[in-house]
Order: C-alpha cells, then structure tokens, then sequence
C-alpha cells in the first residue's frame, strides 16, 4: 500500500486554527473540519508541557536521513519526503499499518535528533499522531509527490525517489 503521511512538531498547529483541523471527531473522509475557535487553542496552548518545538537546518538533514535509513531496514519504499520547520511530509510504500509507519519514524527521528541535539533528551518533538492518508492510484502518488515537492514553498530537506 501507498501512504501520504504528515504529522508536525509539537506545538506546530493547534484545533481550532483557522487553516483548519482535523479531530477525532472530524476524522472521516469528506468531513468538515474543525471550525475556528481561538478559546480552543488558547485552552490547547495552556495545557503544553513545553515550548513549541521547531526543526532548524541540521535538524531537518538528520530527520530526512533517518527517513531513510528507517525505510531502507524496513524494507519501506520511500516515494518522496519533504521536512520543513514544523512538520513533515512522507510518501511510502510498505506492507504496514500507515499508523506503525508514522509511529516508527517518529521514533527513530526523536532518537536521531536526541544524538544531534545532545542535552534535549526528554524533549517533546512530535504532535500526538498526524494525517494518513492511503494513495490508491498511481494519479493519487503523482499528485501527493508534486504537493509534497514543489507546493510547500522554498525546498528545505527534500527526498524524491522514483515515482510512478
């Protein structure tokens, strides 16, 4: 199967945003998402444990490697990855849940950035889950690849393998 996955730093986007969210109540195809509450992310800002968290340069180079290398042992075929600042964007093919997919690279990248960034050991850097979507056409992989590629802004760390 082929997923698009992107799941942001913690901190990054907050429900009731006005670009939107998606909730647990708001989690099903063609759902509305959720409405503009500014009381909701006030709430949400309180409740952090920590500073947001943000993915500079080098950061972002040892994430996108970790992508990689997490794919490559796993046996994942890694389609196109894009790290930004505050989040991240992933286009793979594996034989897995897309949830143990975005579970497993959150892990190994927290553990990477752990090794990079000595002293932030216990630091929040990820969102609670994130988005999968499932890529059922090689037109849904084509489309997801040129949103995650060239309609993110300026290019930060970018991967892209072949695709379909």
């Amino acid at each position: 199967m082929r997923y698009f996955l992107t799941f942001a730093c913690y901190g990054a986007h907050f429900h009731g945003d006005e670009s939107g969210s998606v909730d647990r109540h708001h989690n099903q195809f063609g759902a509305r998402v959720v409405e503009a509450d500014p009381r909701r992310i006030e709430a949400e800002c309180r409740s952090m444990k920590q500073p947001s968290y943000e993915l500079d340069q080098d950061s972002r180079t040892v994430v996108l490697k970790t992508l990689q290398e997490v794919c490559g042992h796993r046996g994942w075929n890694l389609i196109a990855a894009h790290v930004r600042s505050n989040h991240v964007h992933v286009i793979v093919e594996a034989e897995e849940a897309p949830e143990k997919l975005m579970t497993d690279f959150k892990a190994y990248a927290s553990r990477a950035l752990n090794g990079h960034k000595r002293g932030e050991q216990g630091r929040k850097r990820w969102a609670r889950h994130g988005s999968t979507r499932w890529l059922w056409k090689d037109q849904d992989v084509r489309g997801a690849v040129r949103y995650v590629v060239e309609e993110q802004g300026d290019p930060m760390a970018v991967y892209l393998g072949s695709v379909p």
